[in-house]
């Protein structure tokens, strides 16, 4: 790491250590933040479309028909600039039990992604996002995939860097505190979350991300658990009624915004265009979020229409509906394993299904046909795309 890059920045500073190498370490939480008037612009707009989302989540009367495909879209993007492969099919198929042998290992990774996911937002209804959670959510994120090696659930005994693939440790782009400092600033990080600030929520999870990333506790996997983060903050602190928000897909749009924003409040102390940048991603995310929420929920209304007006309808049928946004990829063998039903139970239903036109086979599979929900997939697997040409 150059510290010659660091030396304009008033967000930290730059040490030789002992072995002759340079690291950083970030100043306290928090900075002085200087509000133009596009700040405040930007921050009320974030504001104004959270409480819109958040109101969303209060009125429907089962939140989960929204919330699992958003974690699972989440997982997807989130893994994916950690350079992972799997689409969002790929999940429904490993999901379905027909996943390829080759894409397993990725999938796996996705899969961890979720657990972890749910795993902080059911701990966070009883306890205050610490160091004690973050190391158990990083145990489920990293066991027994890549970065397996790198004592899952245990903050680093050692020192990381960032920079190109394979460059070592004195041609790094960025090194995190060494690890005394390290343990200190994770210390100061945790206090930071949990006081009681003055200090608008949005705005404190956009320094809460960045500080985290500078701290980089573990060996690997501190990206996708600073990400987590952003959601769980947002709904510990009650800005979101449910987890609807995620950035992900806006950082892996604009992913050398992203990383160059962050490196930039290391070398400049430039607090005002990471935080810009943050506040984009959340206007953009929840106008997203928004818009397909209302489409998610017109299709459940349509389809429970189309079930009400539709004679002797078989009750596994009925509990299809929910299940399809859960995963609309489906199996009949898979479902009677799930549900603990017989099979004929469960094939009565799917293709009462099909009939009504909510459901359609997959052409070319003779034994164990997979089934689809050709509109919500249609649904969930292109709204990760219509902003892509957006500018951050």
């Amino acid at each position: 790491m150059n510290p010659e890059k660091f030396k304009q920045s008033s967000s930290g500073k730059c040490i030789k250590t002992l072995t002759g190498y340079w690291a950083y370490i970030p100043n306290p939480l928090p900075p002085k933040i200087n509000y133009s008037r596009d700040f405040v612009f930007l921050l009320s707009e974030g504001d104004r479309l959270l409480g819109e989302l958040s109101g969303i989540g209060r009125l429907i009367p089962n939140p989960y028909l929204l919330i699992a495909p958003y974690i699972r879209r989440e997982a997807i993007s989130s893994s994916r600039i950690e350079g992972t492969q799997a689409s969002l099919n790929d999940l429904f198929l490993f999901e379905a039990g027909k996943i390829e042998k080759l894409k397993m290992s990725d999938v796996h990774e996705v899969k961890n992604y979720i657990k972890a996911m749910e795993y902080g937002l059911n701990s966070l209804k009883n306890l205050p996002i610490s160091v004690k959670l973050i190391r158990k959510i990083h145990k489920i994120l990293m066991e027994g995939v890549r970065g397996n090696y790198a004592t899952p659930g245990e903050i680093r005994h050692s020192q990381n860097w960032i920079g190109p693939s394979g460059c070592l440790l004195n041609e790094s782009t960025y090194t995190p505190p060494p690890v005394e400092e390290m343990l200190l600033s994770l210390s100061d990080w945790e206090k930071y979350l949990n006081l009681n600030l003055n200090e608008p929520p949005l705005i404190q999870c956009a320094l809460m991300h960045y500080q985290f990333e500078a701290i980089h506790p573990f060996l690997d996997g501190n990206g996708r658990i600073g990400r987590l983060l952003i959601t769980f903050f947002l709904c510990k602190r009650g800005y979101l009624s449910q987890p609807l928000l995620y950035l992900s897909a806006f950082f892996d749009r604009f992913r050398e915004e992203y990383y160059s924003k962050l490196l930039t409040v290391s070398q400049k102390g430039d607090w005002q265009e990471w935080i810009k940048y943050f506040l984009r991603g959340v206007i953009n995310q929840s106008n997203d979020a928004i818009s397909d929420a209302k489409k998610i929920l017109t299709l459940y209304n349509e389809y429970k229409n189309m079930l009400e007006k539709t004679k002797k309808i078989p009750e596994s049928s009925r509990k299809l509906i929910e299940e399809i946004f859960l995963n609309p990829l489906l199996s009949i063998s898979g479902l009677s394993k799930k549900w603990d039903m017989p099979f004929n139970s469960v094939k009565t239903g799917v293709l009462r299904l099909v009939k009504i036109g909510i459901l359609s086979e997959l052409p070319g599979r003779k034994r164990d046909k997979l089934f689809v929900a050709t509109k919500l997939m249609k649904l969930l697997t292109s709204t990760n795309k219509q902003n892509s040409n957006n500018k951050p």
